[in-house]
């Protein structure tokens, strides 16, 4: 006859998985879940009157790209909306790209950083004229490479922007791409905006990403811009993000139409020097969401972790029904999760096949080595000159 024991190792270590699995599912089905379900509600009927958009780029030697990108913007099924892009000293096929583009699209504006602009971040003085220049309340950012999938792009922000309503963000990955990098840069980028969209929908967003993001003008003046964060290169998305979102006042566009895709990295240095700035950025996150992200992945890691260790434990001392516990546990968050993730990802058109199990299992692996790099890169390559 078989004996539990409850006082064996284990059944400690099947304990502790419970603990991790509970944590695990809580963030999974309390945070993770509600894209799903926000993208599958019905988009409503459309608003009496749409409220005019200016959209601000930033560009900086795009060339083709931004050629590309502004095309699928200027031709958006919108009624009224202003394109202004803001050239930051570019080799001069942007200027002649835009000059070329404001003769078909009257409502293209284009200006210039003067090269004399020194000791703030050039992206972000970029977008405060941008700001400064625009006609309309509320403001739409994205990259020059940004291209949106549908011409209701612009239509799924605004159905958005009701009167409590101050920011709107909206999904954004790269666009496909072979090989193992691309497969995985797509995947970081499609969990962080599990992250970020799934806390937004349940009334803690923490961050924006400047790819698709609108607010309006008065909540960036009332915060006094970028100004608690102008001793950082990057964070004039995320940070003032954060600065002014709540959870009465954030709301997260829906429909594969609000969707935009960027070209892959052109390396992994580059990539990676993209994480870093994460990384830094990150620190200066306010509120309960980064204390969260951290508890997830950490807990994440040490599921894996005990389950295996708890199995093997089990096996050994032949403790067969706590061996069974633990990788029953595995087994039924491995489910839930990647239930969760795929379905996810096909309502935004994302394709990972079988990758994302094994992106669950060195995710936390990852996140580490982002860190580490972090802690011995050189910190002024972050911050203002």
């Amino acid at each position: 006859m078989m004996t539990i024991d409850f006082t064996s190792i284990a059944a400690l270590l099947a304990g502790i998985c419970v603990v991790f699995f509970v944590v695990q599912m809580s963030v999974m089905c309390g945070f993770y879940s509600r894209i799903h379900r926000h993208f599958r509600k019905d988009a409503g009927t459309d608003p009496v009157e749409y409220p005019p958009l200016s959209v601000i780029v930033v560009t900086k030697d795009t060339g083709e790209l931004l050629h590309d990108s502004l095309t699928a913007i200027l031709e958006q099924d919108y009624p009224a909306f202003e394109v202004i892009v803001v050239n930051d000293l570019s080799a001069g096929e942007d200027e002649l790209i835009l000059k070329r583009l404001a003769n078909i699209y009257p409502n293209l504006y284009h200006t210039f950083i003067p090269e004399t602009a020194r000791y703030v971040s050039r992206k972000k003085l970029g977008v405060a004229m941008g700001i400064r220049a625009s006609h309309y309340e509320w403001v739409v950012v994205t990259s020059p490479y940004a291209r949106p999938e549908s011409k209701e792009w612009l239509r799924s922000l605004a159905r958005e922007m009701t009167p409590e309503t101050d920011i709107v963000l909206g999904y954004s990955n790269y666009v496909y791409g072979k090989g193992m990098f691309a497969l995985r840069v797509r995947t970081d980028a499609f969990f962080r905006s599990l992250r970020y969209l799934g806390m937004a929908l349940a009334g803690h967003p923490y961050m924006g990403l400047g790819h698709n993001l609108a607010y309006r003008k008065r909540a960036y003046l009332e915060h006094k811009g970028f100004s608690s964060h102008l001793q950082l290169q990057r964070g004039e998305d995320d940070l003032l993000v954060n600065a002014i979102a709540d959870r009465y006042n954030t709301r997260v566009a829906r429909g594969k139409e609000s969707i935009v895709r960027l070209p892959l990295p052109v390396s992994r240095k580059s990539w990676r020097e993209e994480m870093l700035g994460s990384v830094l950025t990150g620190r200066f996150y306010q509120g309960v969401a980064p204390l969260l992200n951290a508890l997830e992945t950490w807990t994440c890691f040490l599921f894996h972790l005990g389950c295996a260790v708890a199995f093997a434990v089990g096996l050994v001392s032949g403790q067969w029904i706590w061996a069974g516990m633990a990788a029953g546990l595995w087994l039924v968050r491995l489910l839930a999760v990647m239930h969760i993730w795929y379905h996810t990802a096909w309502d935004l058109g994302e394709k990972f096949g079988v990758f994302l199990p094994i992106f669950d299992v060195l995710r936390p692996w990852w996140s580490l080595a982002h860190h580490i790099r972090f802690w011995f890169c050189r910190k002024d390559a972050f911050l203002r000159k």
